[in-house]
This record gives C-alpha cells, sequence and structure tokens, in this order.
C-alpha cells in the first residue's frame, strides 16, 4: 500500500457504530433544539443587531438575518442528511474520514479541536466581564484574578473564566440527564429574557425610526449592497448549530429527530435575532446603535435600567448554554479521535457507569480552562470561522460522496437539488474563507502542518486502520472488510 493509499484509507459505518454503542441514545428532537438554540446563542444577539444595523445595513439588518439562515439552511441539510446516513460521534471529522479518507478526517479534526477550545475559552472570557460587570454594585473584582496573564498591567489569571469551565465540566459529569434537564432551564431562562427586551421594547417603536428602510448608499454600506454585506457578517451568528451532529450516536431516533434539531434550531434562532433586529432599530435611529452594547443603551434611553439589568442576566445565562453544548461537542469530538486511536485510546473510551466519554470531556474541560484563564485570545478567535466554514465545505461535498456510495443506505432524510445544493452551500463557505483576515488564514495554515506533523509522527502509526489487511487492488476500507472476500 502506497502513502497516499494509506492516507485515503476509509472506514465504516458499520464500524464506527458498533464502536459507538457505549454511548446510549437519550436524546429527542427537543432536545437538540434546545441544545441547538444553546449553542448558538450567545452574547451575539445582545451586540450584533445593533453594531450591524449601525455600519452597514440599517433596519433592513432583519433581510440579512433571513438571508443568513437560508444560507446555513444548505449547510443544515447537509449536515442532516450525512447524519441520517451515518448516526455515530464525531461530526464532519468522522463524515470526512468515511467519505474522504483518514487523513481528511483528521485535518477537519484537528482544526474543529482548535475550533472548539478557542470557541468555548473567548465565551468564558465573555462570561467573566459580564460576571464583572453584574456583580460591580456590590463589589470590583480583584485585577490580579480578573484577566489574562499580564504581570506588567498587574493580572496573572482570569479567575472567573476558569471557575465558570470548570462549573461546567462539574455539571456534564454529574450525569446526561442532569445536564440536559439544566441545560434545557436555563436555554428556556435566556428565551424569556430575549422576548421580554422584545415584548417590552414594542411599546417604545417609534415608526420614523424606520425611515428609510434602506438607507441610501454611502461610506462603501448601506443600500442593497449592504443587506448582502450585512448577511456576510451576521452568517457567523448562526455557527454552533452544526455542533449538535457530534451528538448523533446518543439521539434517539436519529433519521427523525437530527433535522428536527438541525432546522428547529435555524428557525428559533433566525425569529429571535430578526425580531431583536426590528425591535431594536424601532427604539433607536440605527446612527446611535454602533456600540457594545446596544440594548441596553436602548432600554436605558427610554427609562427601562431595570430591564437593561435584567439583560446582563440573559447575557451571563445565554453565554453558559453555550459553554455546555460547545463542551458537549468538543468532548465528543476528542473522544472520537480516541477512538480511533488517532489520539491516545484512552480518550476513546466510555464510561460503563455513566455512559459518558468520561476523559475525554476532562480532557477538554482542562485545555479550555487553561487557554481562557491565562491566554490573551485578542484576533485568535477568528480562527473559530475558519474551522466551521472548512467543515461545511466538506460536508457540502461529501453529500455528492455520500450518494455515490453504493455501501451506505439512508432511508431518512435527503437534501433536495443534489448536486447544486451541495455545491452552492460548499462555494458560498469557499467565498466567506477568503473574506477572513490574511493573519486567520497564516494562523490557520500553522495550525494545519502541526496537524500534519502530528498525524506522521503518531496518529498514521497508531491509527486503528492499521488492523486493517492490505488491500490487493487499489485503496481498501472496513467497508470492504465487512461485506466483500478477499480475493
Amino acid at each position: 500500500m502506497s502513502f497516499w493509499q494509506r492516507v485515503l484509507q476509509k472506514d465504516s459505518v458499520e464500524h464506527y457504530i458498533q464502536g459507538d454503542q457505549k454511548l446510549t441514545p437519550f436524546l429527542d428532537g427537543k432536545d437538540l433544539v434546545l441544545m441547538g438554540v444553546g449553542a448558538v446563542i450567545g452574547t451575539g444577539i445582545f451586540i450584533i443587531p445593533g453594531t450591524v444595523s449601525a455600519t452597514t445595513t440599517g433596519p433592513a439588518i432583519v433581510i440579512s438575518f433571513f438571508l443568513a439562515a437560508a444560507l446555513c439552511s444548505l449547510a443544515g441539510m447537509a449536515y442532516s442528511e450525512l447524519t441520517s446516513a451515518m448516526p455515530v460521534a464525531g461530526s464532519a471529522y468522522t463524515y470526512g474520514h468515511i467519505l474522504y479518507g483518514e487523513g481528511i478526517g483528521w485535518l477537519l479534526g484537528w482544526v474543529l479541536v482548535l475550533e472548539y477550545i478557542l470557541a468555548i475559552a473567548a465565551v468564558a472570557t465573555g462570561w467573566s466581564a459580564y460576571f464583572s460587570f453584574f456583580v460591580k454594585p456590590f463589589f470590583t473584582m480583584p485585577t490580579a484574578i480578573n484577566g489574562a496573564f499580564d504581570p506588567g498591567h498587574g493580572s496573572f489569571i482570569n479567575l472567573p473564566a476558569v471557575v465558570i469551565i470548570l462549573l461546567v465540566g462539574w455539571l456534564m459529569l454529574r450525569g446526561k440527564q442532569v445536564s440536559r434537564r439544566v441545560q434545557d432551564i436555563m436555554v428556556l431562562m435566556k428565551i424569556g429574557i430575549i422576548l421580554l427586551f422584545i415584548v417590552v421594547g414594542f411599546f417604545y417603536i417609534k415608526s420614523a425610526n424606520y425611515t428609510p428602510f434602506i438607507p441610501p448608499r454611502a461610506h462603501g454600506a448601506f443600500g442593497v449592497q449592504g443587506i448582502f454585506a450585512g448577511t456576510a457578517l451576521v452568517f457567523y451568528s448562526f455557527l454552533g448549530f452544526d455542533s449538535i451532529s457530534s451528538s448523533a450516536a446518543e439521539v434517539k431516533n436519529v433519521k427523525r429527530n437530527m433535522p428536527i434539531g438541525i432546522f428547529g434550531t435555524l428557525a428559533v434562532v433566525v425569529i429571535l435575532f430578526s425580531l431583536v433586529g426590528f425591535v431594536l432599530n424601532g427604539m433607536v435611529n440605527y446612527t446611535h446603535l454602533n456600540i457594545s452594547d446596544p440594548i441596553a443603551y436602548a432600554l436605558n434611553l427610554v427609562g427601562q435600567p431595570v430591564v437593561a439589568y435584567m439583560i446582563t442576566i440573559g447575557a451571563l445565562v445565554g453565554m453558559f448554554t453555550s459553554l455546555t453544548a460547545m463542551t458537549f461537542a468538543g468532548s465528543r469530538l476528542i473522544y472520537a479521535m480516541g477512538r480511533d486511536c488517532l489520539l491516545p485510546p484512552a480518550l476513546g473510551k466510555v464510561d460503563d457507569k455513566t455512559g459518558l466519554p468520561k476523559n475525554a470531556l476532562i480532557t477538554v474541560v482542562i485545555c479550555i480552562a487553561a487557554v481562557a484563564g491565562v491566554v490573551p485570545l485578542g484576533e485568535l478567535t477568528s480562527l473559530v470561522n475558519i474551522g466551521t466554514l472548512l467543515a461545511f465545505v466538506f460536508v457540502s461535498g461529501g453529500i455528492i460522496l455520500l450518494r455515490r456510495n453504493k455501501k451506505i443506505v439512508n432511508n431518512g432524510y435527503k437534501m433536495p437539488l443534489v448536486p447544486l445544493l451541495p455545491i452552492i452551500s460548499a462555494g458560498f463557505s469557499i467565498y466567506l474563507i477568503t473574506q477572513l483576515q490574511k493573519t486567520t488564514l497564516i494562523a490557520s495554515a500553522i495550525w494545519f502542518v502541526i496537524g500534519i506533523i502530528v498525524y506522521l509522527l503518531y496518529g498514521i502509526k497508531h491509527s486503528r486502520m492499521n488492523d486493517l489487511p492490505s488491500p490487493v487492488n487499489g485503496i481498501r476500507s472496513r467497508n470492504d472488510e465487512l461485506t466483500e472476500p478477499l480475493n
């Protein structure tokens, strides 16, 4: 077997299903929607509708949100079909392993590892900042324990960020049912606080603030072009819905419930974002919304400081649910890579009593706590976007490969208009990647190189794919091992 044949060697769905048997299904469609909403809606809903309106779209941001949701739905369709055909843990990493080969799967998993660590650490850092504001009327957090490691400015550790990550980990280790109930309750609380703003703000809407609904083109923004530019900006607000696909091995009736979870998440999110944007632009003229806290500003402007303070509570709850959902997804990714022995196999073990991949979960929590506690994230958080967009590209293209693979039977959801819609989905994701900053692309390239080195020095030598017999002709996969005799 040549080097490239080995790198592109594929595993089978059946083998993954066998490997995930200890992950007992416990999630239904409602749980997946709440998990998805928990992952997607964090602080962004309290900031993005204001800043994008002020700088790019004006009140027409509502249109941008609907366009972004439509584009995300294309990727959602692809995830729904792949999950229906391959109900296994690991999301894009595992799909890549089965459809493209081990090397592609590894690189997808490697970039998603960075995405989850940075995304969760960034949210934890944001939670710390909101927590400091929340407790400020009672006491001031000491600088030494309220920031990244920077002795020159008197800060040594972001203790609130570390504590909230450890709390999330402790909660998840308590068991699936306990963490699910807490997650569901807090997501409903978050939605309730957002609806409170919408209802209260509705009574302070001034129709004059919607004129013009699409501001004239000026300074490279606004106009019809501004709506499309705004679509690209708010698109990132929806990232996170794909994380629920990592739980496929723990979903009851996955062919029915996973599409419900993905599309239900997108529907709830676009409605909430659009309503917040509509009400906010009605309360305050869009030209005044380019600030860090536009919703709090609007509420204080109309004499509702108590509701404004409650929005802070909503932000804290919202970020907590994001932390929980993304930590869940990240732990399942690490579990999947350990299951395949591309990372130490201890990470791929499932606890017999709880049905949890405890080693993977503990490892993820420790890594995230370390990053959130001492590392100034800065522009590194932009790497989160490229991981998700690359996954969208390969997942969308994977639909075409799946339809050509006669060994994988899918009796569940199927994406319409193939190959047109997968090509559009992949093409738009590639376009957004080209719009990222050069520093982000360079940092991503460095991370890829590190991943290739880890794969060559460790992964390819320890991979469970090495247990396969050498192929007689071409690339040999576990599908062949399970369905065809050796010649």
